[in-house]
């Protein structure tokens, strides 16, 4: 009588099992890796194209628990690894060395809370497993030194490349670190420009999964030249419900679109009021004007994310809510939503340009 545990038994039976994350069988989508039968024992690696690290264990439990269904099976080994890879990016547009995907978070206007959600999103990716950076890239007014508590001049190990500061395991670059506090940058677009591709350019990035772009807000020069020349693999719209601040994300929508950058999706910051005495909740800036918006424009609702107190002090004393509550609620709708966008990365077009031949013309002798 043959054993009822063979590769396609097992297979089939871990087809029951659901990515929460993507709603898809790890089978269908080749995750399954590297199936390996020792008699009785079974053991299988499993390779998620998105960080999910907080996610592990309830999913090794669900795939465990669809190996049991068959009868007679022994040890269960199974090891959970994300592959994160480079992403197609504009028509083009150079790409960046040590980088594989570059996410904009924008909005057209300021005051939205843009900073505070690139910092916790690049933090909540950083906590399930990616390899993250930040370009504060608001030249007139960087605020990611002082969100993420990183202070002094960046060193330089060749005289030509900038090292980014490491903040919480983020690496980290911004002209914040380059000037006084209070020294206005009284630049023109061009030199503003030009200071941002530096900052981009010259910073030896390494080996990062993601880089989280804090875009300056608004729709003019600058933000144009920069979704030109930046290689994105897609950007974010962070609005508020209110109709003032919808009208200018959808211009930082129609930018983006004009540009060839992917929209992964819309965030809406300040959604609710809960008030810290009473617990009692208040639409102030308006209800789902984010939500509706992304309804109009068939964009993926990323979350609603609270007007809370807590948001802005741990923001100011450089350890915003990921790190400084990671266990809260808070982080946790961060770290949904900084999944979210790392699912729809990764569901998107990869970048072949590494794996195509380099092709030298020399003139003959």
């Amino acid at each position: 009588m043959s054993s009822p545990i063979s590769e396609a038994t097992i297979l089939q039976a871990l087809q029951a099992v659901i990515d929460p994350n993507t709603g898809s069988d790890l089978v269908s989508g080749k995750q399954i890796k590297n199936l390996r039968l020792n008699g009785a024992d079974v053991a299988f690696d499993v390779e998620l194209g998105y960080p999910a690290a907080s996610q592990h264990a309830a999913l090794r439990a669900a795939l465990e628990a669809a190996v049991r269904t068959l009868p007679g099976v022994g040890q269960v080994n199974i090891a959970i690894a994300s592959k994160i890879v480079a992403h197609a990016v504009q028509r083009g547009v150079q790409l960046l060395p040590g980088v594989k995907n570059i996410i904009a978070v924008a909005s057209g206007k300021g005051g939205v809370g843009k900073s505070t959600t690139a910092a916790n999103l690049a933090l909540a990716l950083a906590a399930e497993g990616a390899r993250v950076g930040v370009l504060d890239a608001d030249i007139y007014g960087p605020s990611q030194p002082l969100m993420l508590g990183a202070s002094g001049r960046p060193d330089s190990l060749d005289g030509k490349l900038m090292e980014p500061k490491l903040a919480h395991g983020l690496q980290l670059m911004s002209i914040g670190f380059l000037v006084e506090d209070d020294q206005a940058m009284i630049w023109r677009g061009p030199m503003a420009t030009q200071a941002l591709e530096q900052l981009l350019r010259q910073t030896r990035w390494q080996d990062l999964d993601y880089l989280v772009v804090d875009m300056p807000p608004g729709t003019g020069d600058i933000q144009l030249t920069l979704s030109q020349r930046v290689p994105v693999t897609g950007a974010i719209i962070v609005t508020t419900p209110q109709d003032i601040a919808l009208i200018d994300a959808k211009k930082g929508l129609k930018m983006f679109e004009k540009v060839g950058v992917p929209i992964l999706g819309l965030v809406e910051n300040m959604a609710v009021h809960i008030c810290t005495n009473c617990g009692h909740a208040e639409h102030i800036f308006g209800a789902d004007g984010g939500k509706k918006m992304a309804a109009q424009y068939g964009l993926d609702y990323l979350g609603g994310l609270p007007l809370a107190l807590s948001i802005r002090e741990q923001a100011d004393a450089g350890r915003p809510s990921v790190v400084a509550e990671p266990e809260g609620e808070i982080a946790a709708l961060y770290k949904t939503l900084a999944r979210q966008v790392a699912i729809k990365i990764a569901s998107q077009a990869k970048d072949y340009s590494a794996k195509f031949p380099t092709i030298s013309i020399s003139s003959g002798t």
